[in-house]
């Protein structure tokens, strides 16, 4: 039966070790389906992760019902069995083992997060996204006039309602970016079906570029089936992109305690054409919605690690 089991254990292994699988391969293991071309990176990370948890645990698990069946002491005799101190070898074993695995985990998720939190000097689309207790607030930074005058780096009134964007990230707004904008309270809704918050619109297909600024406390900027969420910090500006590649009207909402009304900071994402997009953003000019809401506070510098070294 020993021999058996030995047989059994290195054949669950192989096959753990040996097939060539994917992350559509795999479930899900509670994520939402991915619907942009950055999130399947995030959810390939989440299933190796359980798969390295479910192989540790198997060994455990072995090692343990090998210990209950084979070493369990005889009915017959009652002396204490045989036992293994300081032995080197098992001691080095369990002390590199944990400290290889660590290090594999580290190295993919550094890689990873690296590509995520990668940004574009001339990124397709800008959006500002504001937090504030309770609700968000949508920048459109786009040229929606065709007028190349009116731009966010040369209009004073313009600029003061951004000035807490630093310069470096402006820089990268488009030519002409006189902007249209969406400001939401607790008691919006999407009107198409009645979701709670307001509803920001991206394109399908485009690089959207989020510059997250927040107006009082910390926020946290959450799309569910992005597989993302990234903090909206008073006094500093965090930045991520993603390329939508699903139609479809998603949820979105604050996964940060920011007071008593936190559960009403939700919002809508409804990912549409270009064309669309762009007849979505000439609406909010007709409606008078030009120009931009108030960014946030005063920033007090980019992030050390991350900010320095994107363009």
């Amino acid at each position: 039966m020993r021999r058996k089991l030995q047989q059994a254990l290195a054949a669950g292994l192989v096959l753990a070790t040996a097939t060539g699988c994917t992350s559509k391969d795999f479930p899900r293991l509670g994520m939402p389906t991915p619907v942009t071309d950055e999130a399947p990176r995030i959810l390939s990370l989440w299933q190796g992760s359980w798969a390295a948890a479910l192989a540790v645990g198997v060994l455990v698990w072995g090692l343990i019902l090998w210990s209950v069946i084979f070493h369990r002491r005889s009915r017959s005799k009652v002396e204490i069995p045989p036992q293994t101190r300081y032995n080197m070898p098992i001691e080095a074993l369990y002390t590199v083992v944990p400290i290889i695995i660590i290090s594999v985990l580290f190295y993919f998720t550094a890689r990873d997060e690296t590509k995520l939190l990668a940004t574009s000097k001339k990124p397709t689309h800008v959006v500002n996204v504001v937090g504030y207790q309770w609700s968000w607030g949508f920048n459109y930074v786009e040229n929606v006039d065709g007028d190349p005058k009116t731009d966010v780096n040369t209009d004073k009134a313009l600029s003061k309602e951004l000035s807490a964007i630093p310069d470096r990230m402006t820089k990268g707004f488009p030519k002409g970016a006189e902007g249209v904008y969406e400001a939401g309270t607790p008691a919006s809704k999407n009107p198409q079906n009645g979701n709670p918050g307001p509803t920001l619109w991206l394109p399908k297909g485009e690089k959207v570029q989020f510059i997250l600024t927040s107006r009082d406390v910390i926020h946290s900027f959450w799309v569910l089936p992005f597989l993302m969420k990234q903090d909206v910090i008073p006094g500093h500006v965090n930045r991520f992109e993603v390329t939508p590649n699903k139609e479809g009207t998603f949820r979105g909402k604050c996964a940060e305690l920011c007071g008593v009304d936190h559960s009403r900071m939700l919002f809508n994402v409804k990912v549409v054409s270009p064309e669309r997009y762009q007849k979505h953003l000439e609406d909010l000019a007709k409606k008078g919605q030009t120009g931009y809401i108030p960014a946030g506070t005063a920033t007090t510098g980019g992030a050390k690690n991350a900010e320095t070294n994107n363009p």
